[in-house]
């Protein structure tokens, strides 16, 4: 029996299973993920009694003597396993927060080791083995994902970071560690709220999706709310590009220069105020004069006796 396809094309079907979700405290990325359809919601933080969600608390389980009975890792493999071979309504798994569930990792590999890092094992074994754990977890929730048509959520927090006084908003992350889940994501999206409005915009994506080649009506409907989720990416002349990177760094140097003053005026205003201070010391301090030598009046010297 052959192991090969027809060689015919066909239709593709193109329906994003995998996001990186990420976003500043109560800037809407919970609630985005929880618009996806029949989430379950695998929580770090503790409270998923807290949330309509249905939930789970990801802990590392530990006895009266705080040693790990059940662990993190153990914990995530058994909801997988469950989800892969059973009957249930879930479409979607949110974890909530990846970076938390990588911590719990490193807590596992350090006390079972016996070691205050993983880098305090010998030959870099607590590295790899750490890689190891993420790469799985990642790997099965891409399986997940292909066997059941679940969507596979991960939700990170945000860092910024200030690149020639630009402001630029990222997953906190460690890159080592965002490497290897978005690199089996199909989105990266950040939320963010400006003002009032609570805006969702795509950072990166693994292609140009198509929106009528998304299968899953409920999945278009949710990347419609997102900004740049169907853009194409254009072949752009090289004029035009020279044009588009001068616009940029126009608006880059814009906001380089307000940085600059904004602290140069801080600068001011540090030094103007030391030196108030400095003129207030003076006055609360009485100037003390120089006191002059006493000068004492010599006695007169009797006369001398005059001898015949």
């Amino acid at each position: 029996m052959g192991v090969l396809p027809e060689n015919k094309r066909k239709v593709a079907k193109e329906t994003p299973r995998n996001f990186v979700i990420y976003g500043g405290t109560m800037h809407g990325k919970t609630y985005f993920a929880d618009e996806f359809p029949n989430p379950l919601n695998l929580n770090t933080d503790g409270n998923a009694a807290m949330i309509e969600t249905p939930s789970l608390n990801i802990a590392n389980k530990r006895n009266a003597k705080g040693e790990i009975v059940k662990s993190a890792s153990d914990f995530l493999s058994d909801i997988i396993l469950e989800l892969e071979t059973t009957n249930h309504s879930y479409q979607t798994v949110v974890i909530d927060v990846i970076d938390d569930v990588i911590t719990m990792f490193e807590q596992e590999i350090t006390e079972e080791h016996k070691v205050k890092s993983v880098g305090d094992i010998a030959w870099g074994k607590g590295h790899q083995m750490l890689e190891m754990m993420v790469r799985v977890l990642v790997m099965r929730l891409k399986e997940l994902s292909m066997k059941k048509q679940i969507n596979i959520l991960y939700l990170s927090r945000l860092t910024i970071i200030e690149e020639n006084d630009v402001e630029k908003h990222l997953p906190s992350l460690k890159l080592k560690w965002l490497n290897i889940v978005n690199g089996n994501s199909d989105y990266t999206i950040l939320c963010r709220k400006i003002g009032k409005n609570y805006i969702r915009k795509v950072e990166s994506k693994r292609k140009n999706y198509a929106r009528d080649k998304v299968d899953d009506e409920q999945i278009a409907s949710l990347l419609d709310t997102v900004v740049g989720a169907f853009d194409k990416s254009k072949k752009t002349k090289a004029a035009d590009a020279k044009k588009i990177v001068a616009e940029q760094d126009k608006q880059e140097e814009a906001q380089r220069i307000a940085k600059q003053k904004e602290r140069k005026q801080a600068e001011q205003s540090e030094q103007s105020g030391q030196k108030e201070e400095q003129a207030a010391q003076k006055t609360e301090q009485p100037e003390q004069k120089e006191e002059q030598p006493k000068q004492t009046a010599s006695k007169p010297r009797p006369p001398r006796p005059v001898t015949k």
